[in-house]
């Protein structure tokens, strides 16, 4: 066997391993609920790349047609709209932990950050302005944010690095670069933070999570969850993921070991096809943003058998 053959036959073992290794991982005990949300009558989501929930559980969805951000109550009721003008191409949603909403432009090339009654408080990036600047992106993709409120943006689709402001939007540092290696980005297009202040960002394209410290020193990376498109950690300390390629929903500790999974591809209530950007509510529901679907979904948790 050449040099060649030896490697085709390595790298053919390492998925068939990774492979058996994802078959054998539990299911989530999730149910979809296929009543919510209830649009009023003409109303209608299109491309739906984020969703966010607040401590009351009323959902924010935002998406790529009229009435760019909605927000419903817990029970899927329509309490408001508004955004229309404002953004180019919507991509991520987040909720500060005072209760301000994040939104990503990512041709916009922006991020604006609102209060509760949605009104602008700051914007970061200059709108229709790319660059790769203290105070430009391009194409950026989500938000977090730190224990003391610093606050992490993942520059995304042009540029292949993480940007770090304080709460006050003042420029602190930015790292990586397009590749492949430690530290380097092919799409980092979600990220969030830990209660220890350490930065999980989904390296969409390279197949991968890359963890850091809050300035960016690299820790580590998983390279067996897939794709990371959406990100989301709870206060219990657990990782939500949502592969846009294999269209599953991940939940893992914050070692990488992954606890369970969730749907598949398709367009039936339940199913996903490129699941996006996800958020997990105060009553343990996961709300999974598509963006080929053009809805955001619902998911109860079970109570166990008895």
């Amino acid at each position: 066997m050449n040099t060649t053959d030896a490697i085709r036959t390595l790298a053919a073992f390492a998925l068939s391993t990774i492979a058996t290794a994802q078959s054998n991982w539990p299911k989530l005990p999730y149910v979809v609920d296929p009543g919510w949300p209830r649009l009023p009558a003409g109303w209608t989501f299109e491309e739906t790349p984020g969703v966010a929930v607040d401590s009351r559980e009323h959902v924010f969805v935002f998406h790529r047609g009229p009435h760019s951000i909605m927000e419903f109550d817990k029970d899927g009721n329509l309490v408001r709209s508004w955004g229309d003008g404002v953004f180019v191409r919507p991509h991520g949603l987040k909720f500060d932990s005072e209760g301000n909403l994040w939104a990503a432009d990512d041709q916009g090339h922006m991020i604006v950050k609102m209060d509760a009654l949605g009104r602008v408080r700051m914007v970061l990036g200059r709108k229709n302005n790319k660059g790769e600047t203290n105070d430009t992106f391009n194409r950026p993709t989500d938000i977090a944010f730190g224990p003391s409120g610093d606050v992490y943006i993942s520059d995304g689709y042009g540029n292949s690095r993480v940007v770090k402001y304080t709460r006050d939007g003042k420029f602190v540092k930015a790292w990586g670069k397009k590749g492949t290696g430690e530290g380097e980005f092919n799409l980092p297009h979600s990220i969030a933070v830990d209660k220890r202040g350490r930065v999980y960002v989904g390296d969409r394209d390279n197949h991968r999570m890359q963890v850091f410290d809050a300035d960016g020193k690299f820790i580590t990376q998983w390279k067996h969850v897939g794709s990371p498109w959406g990100v989301a950690i709870t206060n219990d300390e657990f990782l939500f993921m949502c592969d846009g390629y294999n269209n599953r929903i991940l939940k893992l500790n914050l070692n990488g070991e992954v606890l369970g999974t969730l749907s598949g591809p398709g367009k039936l209530p339940g199913e996903l096809d490129y699941s996006h950007h996800l958020a997990v509510g105060p009553s343990r529901s996961l709300y999974v943003a598509e963006i080929k679907n053009w809805r955001v979904q619902k998911f109860v948790e079970r109570a166990p058998a008895r």
